[in-house]
């Protein structure tokens, strides 16, 4: 008795396309009439849409290779075609089996019968601030890097600049280092451009610029900061198209527009926050009401990181909080055979979210008032070590974000900032009030302002 086993077919109008850098192999059917080669210009993009429109096709799946799909993807979703864009590794072929032609025809097989899944890809609004954030990210690496190339060339100048202040960038770093660069050798008048707020004294900075006088690593020092400088200046205009760009969505939304918060003063503002945008402010209109900064080790870089890589219509898109948290690669990845766990490992991979998320999980374990997910992050840290408490507390983080934005659920700590604000000023007036019991001073001794301040407090 002969048997068949045939599959269900789910999609009769199908099309796969196989991605190139100079062409483009589309098939409809499994025979070599319905195979044809495009190429990559705008011109060859309309022609292939008008030919699927021809054949009465409905539905599209590529796979979503480098940058070259981008074109292709945007041509067909104009033309109203249903497009599904792919993971490479779920359209592998047969081991062996290796064409253009196979290769479209083969993910027009596993199209037609059903077998694909479409990859995530945010709206339109917010994949264009992912572009502006992801350049401006880009430019802040490069800027770490030419910092780290000064610091080199300091060095060998013998200008130890690193060891006496925290970054050779900041206030008083570079104003000493134009100096440098503008011929000035002299320690103590290198010294005295000091900011007030530097910790090290004039007579220790003083201590390590002693110049050995090289006229080419001096050279190179003034070219590293030029390049520096021109980073700076395109991450100012990064800023500015971000800051346009976050106006333009949230201001013809109502929704999104009617939604205001107050300052949050206690979060800490780095050189690297994009420069006149209140991120406090935009965050929460962009995410209707939903205030993402009241979780403890979130930052405003994180914040902006979830609006401009998923947004608030990307991350409606998962079903649940651990749809979330697994496309993240943030979940364990359960391989059972035969009723025993073979592995649980987190997925291998990562995104720019993931890492941001990863990031402020560091922050939270790194907070010294006890928060429940600082506490969190402390107990598995004690069982499975640091690094498994990052991808755990990043997972929780997670699925608080996707609950607080999709439910409403809003977050509550039950410390709260001005609670731990309060504790460290008592904790400190209790070793301020023991200082004084020990050596028996008086108001007379400690002044009479600053009694009253310990008194009251």
């Amino acid at each position: 008795m002969e048997a068949s086993i045939s599959m269900e077919i789910v999609n009769p109008n199908a099309a796969g396309i196989d991605i190139g850098s100079r062409s483009h192999w589309v098939a409809i059917g499994q025979s070599e009439q319905d195979v044809r080669e495009f190429g990559v210009f705008n011109q060859d993009l309309f022609t292939m849409a008008d030919w699927l429109e021809e054949r009465h096709i409905k539905t599209v799946a590529m796979e979503s290779t480098g940058t070259y799909w981008q074109n292709l993807y945007a041509v067909l979703i104009a033309r109203g075609f249903h497009v599904i864009l792919c993971n490479g590794k779920f359209t592998k072929n047969i081991k062996g089996k290796k064409s253009d032609v196979m290769d479209c025809q083969w993910i027009q097989k596993l199209h037609t019968l059903g077998l694909l899944t479409g990859s995530f890809l945010p709206d339109g609004k917010t994949e264009q601030l992912r572009t502006y954030c992801r350049h401006r990210s880009n430019l802040l690496h490069a800027a770490a890097s030419t910092s780290k190339k000064m610091q080199k060339y300091l060095r060998l100048l013998n200008f130890r600049l690193d060891v006496v202040v925290k970054d050779i960038c900041g206030l008083t770093g570079l104003l000493i280092i134009r100096a440098i660069c503008n011929g000035e050798t002299n320690p103590q008048k290198l010294a005295s451009l000091r900011h007030g707020n530097c910790r090290k004294s004039e007579e220790e900075i003083v201590s390590a610029l002693q110049s050995n006088g090289r006229k080419d690593y001096l050279f190179a020092l003034g070219q590293e900061l030029e390049t520096y400088d021109h980073l700076q200046l395109k991450i100012g205009q990064c800023d500015k198209e971000i800051a346009k760009m976050l106006e333009e969505i949230i201001g013809t939304d109502d929704n999104k527009r009617q939604h205001y918060i107050e300052p949050k003063p206690h979060k800490r503002i780095n050189k690297n926050t994009p420069k006149d945008i209140d991120l406090n402010l935009k965050s929460y209109q962009m995410f209707e009401g939903t205030d993402l900064l009241a979780i403890e080790g979130m930052s405003y870089s994180t914040v902006l990181a979830l609006m401009s890589e998923v947004g608030i219509e990307g991350i409606r898109k998962f079903p649940t909080a651990k749809h979330f948290a697994s496309w993240l690669r943030l979940a364990p990845n359960n391989k059972v055979s035969g009723g025993k766990v073979l592995s649980s490992k987190v997925p291998k991979g990562s995104n720019r979210l993931k890492i941001a998320l990863r990031n402020a999980a560091n922050a939270i374990g790194n907070l010294k008032e006890s928060t429940p997910l600082r506490d969190f992050f402390h107990r598995v840290n004690f069982r499975k070590g640091r690094v498994s408490a990052i991808s755990a507390t990043a997972r929780k983080l997670a699925v608080i974000i996707w609950n607080m934005i999709v439910k409403g659920v809003p977050y509550i700590n039950p410390e709260g900032y001005l609670f731990l604000d309060q504790k460290r000023k008592l904790d400190l007036v209790k070793r301020i009030r023991k200082q004084i019991d020990k050596f028996g001073l008086t108001n007379e001794d400690i002044g009479f302002k600053n009694s009253l301040i310990i008194n009251n407090l």
